[in-house]
């Protein structure tokens, strides 16, 4: 049986990835932090699991040369790199460096897949952002990403670690407690008639539902690709005041006014758009549109909002 040990599991993305690679008929290993239920753990197809910091003590405590390392751990806010840039390179860049350290010195023939972002990009015009395009972080959690992304490169130049570097967008979906949906959700639901987000309304996102980036994740794993970087998108912008309307609606909110208080957060890019011609190796293309993704969001929120 193939095993694939996934770092950061209890996440959005690892605990889903998790899943799709159990189905799969991969035996799971997870490791980061988070306190599962047993029957939980069970639910997400994970099989053994380990607490802690990612480092190559844990990775090696495992004893096992998984097949497959998909390097969800690090950080996934923009506020805390800004907040405490200190930490979120513990969590970004040292933690790359110790999953690279343990397939060199441990599990050779392991291939890494990189869940990058595309804030590596920062700021672009609008229009569809290739991924030979050069880099321009907006914020420290980018150039740290950028950083673990030079990592990965580094250890397939000098130490033939096969990687995958996929950077995902706008990652969305059922689970997902954090972010615009999920704040939009709560103040939509609030008794207000008006409700305001940051912003013009006009900026762009170009949303992945959640299943469709995990099987992203295991495809690109099937690679006989010894080095790839790609985008992972649906491929479409949609602005931010369109996937709020359409969000109201799904809620049945409709009728609130949403309003934008044109104050740009540091950090946020206006256009976020991918270009999807280089995944087409890997026979992939998004399965969930952003209108049934939402739907799905949607039902979800009014369940355990109740």
């Amino acid at each position: 049986m193939k095993k694939v040990l996934i770092t950061g599991a209890y996440g959005f993305l690892g605990r889903n990835s998790a899943l799709k690679f159990s189905r799969e008929g991969y035996r799971v290993y997870g490791c980061g932090h988070g306190h599962w239920q047993q029957k939980e753990q069970q639910q997400w197809g994970i099989d053994h699991w380990l607490e802690g910091d990612i480092s190559l003590s844990l990775l090696q405590a495992f004893a096992i040369e998984p097949d497959v390392i998909v390097h969800c751990a690090g950080s996934g806010s923009v506020g805390l790199s800004l907040e405490n840039p200190a930490l979120d390179f513990k969590k970004t860049v040292s933690g790359t460096q110790e999953v690279l350290e343990f397939i060199r010195t441990c599990s050779a023939s392991s291939k890494l897949v990189y869940p990058s972002s595309a804030a590596v990009y920062g700021e672009h015009i609008d229009s569809p952002i290739c991924t030979h395009e050069p880099l321009n972080p907006a914020s420290p959690y980018g150039v740290h990403k950028k950083i673990a992304e030079e990592l990965c490169t580094s250890y397939h130049n000098y130490f033939a670690v096969d990687s995958v570097i996929i950077r995902f967008f706008s990652i969305y979906g059922q689970g997902l407690q954090k972010q615009l949906l999920w704040d939009a959700s709560h103040k939509l639901l609030a008794d207000k008639e008006c409700i305001e987000f940051w912003g013009t309304g006009n900026e762009t996102r170009d949303w992945l539902y959640i299943s469709d980036a995990a099987e992203l994740i295991y495809l690109s794993s099937l690679s006989g690709r010894r080095f790839s970087i790609i985008n992972g998108a649906y491929g479409e912008k949609t602005s931010i005041r369109e996937t709020l309307s359409v969000l109201a609606a799904q809620l049945g909110q409709a009728d609130k006014k949403i309003c934008f208080n044109n104050v740009v957060r540091k950090g946020d890019p206006r256009f976020y758009h991918a270009d999807m011609s280089d995944v087409a190796q890997y026979h992939w293309s998004a399965k969930i549109s952003l209108q049934q993704g939402l739907q799905k969001y949607a039902d979800w929120f009014k369940e355990i909002s109740q």
